[in-house]
């Protein structure tokens, strides 16, 4: 579901799906976390190829990032279309999230955690 590169001091992790919805919301979830737990603290999710996300995976993506924060990680997201960006900012996912237009040069461009 989702694909990893390694990019600057940090990771890309891609989403290959168009629909993020309920159906793969735990594999998702799952697949970041063991991307995490493998020393890929900072990722940079990249939404390029999703076109629909529902509450389910949102819920995912937060509860990814507040396992990130635990392990002294972060998570950032960017590559968002616009029905996606006008909901981040419609329930405030945008002040949860560093939101991204392209990829940023490094990890220190801006979204350190705290």
């Amino acid at each position: 579901m989702i694909e990893i590169t390694g990019f600057s001091n940090y990771h890309i992790a891609t989403i290959m799906i168009a629909e993020a919805n309920m159906e793969q919301a735990d594999v998702f979830k799952h697949e970041l976390i063991t991307e995490m737990d493998s020393g890929k603290k900072q990722i940079l999710i990249s939404f390029e190829n999703v076109q629909y996300i529902d509450s389910s995976f949102l819920g995912a993506l937060v509860a990814s990032l507040k396992y990130a924060l635990t392990i002294g990680g972060d998570l950032a997201v960017y590559g968002l279309n616009e029905n996606i960006l006008n909901l981040f900012e419609m329930i405030r996912m945008d002040k949860v999230f560093k939101v991204f237009k392209t990829v940023p040069a490094s990890y220190e461009d801006g979204w350190i955690a705290g």
